[in-house]
């Protein structure tokens, strides 16, 4: 028998090699473990099984259906149908309920407060920011300064109407008109009114004082009030 047919046997395991041997290191020709053969076969017959059930290998046309009718859209509808089953006993209640009932209601305040986060996101967040801190030209919400009320129903009535909707006859309506634009004011008598404002805002009083003070009673303060702190009309 030639050297290259001959088995080789380790010195000090006594396991027959590979006979491969790279830097002095030789592969034992060890059998697997039979737990770990047992443990292969299993995988294999699972993975048949799996392949004969469930959708799975692709195929002319589209792929193989499986015999278990599974798809992940038929999942998909049915854990929606979960959802909205458990929404719709919250909604019937919600639709019901006063704003005071929410409020004293954890269950119902908390489906308000995650329904009411989704729907920010989705309509006002554009505008007023994701965490509602407004804008340039955008109110902030996180401050306790309204322009049309703070109360539950005073904002509940601005969302329903919106502000300067033509379509609706509840609009709030908020628009300042062009007073150079227009013609309503030259530019001296609009420069008048701006140092007023400024020194009834803690600036320096100038000679205009009076006369920007007549001005802004004449134009502004019929919607900034006497006091030009504004008003909720």
């Amino acid at each position: 028998m030639s050297d290259d047919n001959k088995k080789h046997v380790d010195e000090l395991s006594g396991v027959e090699t590979t006979g491969h041997e790279w830097d002095g290191l030789k592969e034992l020709n060890n059998p697997l473990p039979r737990w770990w053969v047992w443990v292969w076969l299993v995988c294999c017959l699972w993975a048949v099984w799996y392949w004969v059930i469930y959708p799975s290998w692709p195929v002319p046309g589209g792929h193989l259906k499986g015999t278990g009718g599974y798809t992940q859209f038929e999942e998909l509808k049915k854990n929606q149908g979960e959802i909205i089953a458990k929404q719709a006993a919250y909604l019937t209640k919600f639709e019901k309920a006063s704003d005071e009932e929410v409020l004293n209601d954890p269950e119902l305040y908390a489906f308000a407060v995650a329904g009411g986060k989704a729907a920010f996101k989705d309509n006002c967040a554009t505008c007023h920011g994701t965490g509602g801190v407004g804008g340039k030209g955008y109110p902030n919400l996180n401050d306790d300064d309204w322009l049309w009320g703070g109360k539950l129903e005073d904002i509940h009535l601005t969302l329903m109407h919106g502000i300067r909707d033509d379509k609706d006859e509840d609009t709030r309506v908020s628009q300042m008109p062009s007073f150079g634009k227009d013609e309503l004011l030259d530019r001296e008598e609009i420069n008048t009114v701006v140092d007023y404002v400024m020194a009834i805002s803690g600036g320096d009083k100038k000679d205009s004082y009076a006369q920007g003070a007549e001005i802004f009673a004449d134009n502004c303060a019929s919607c900034h009030g006497d006091n030009a702190k504004g008003g909720r009309d």
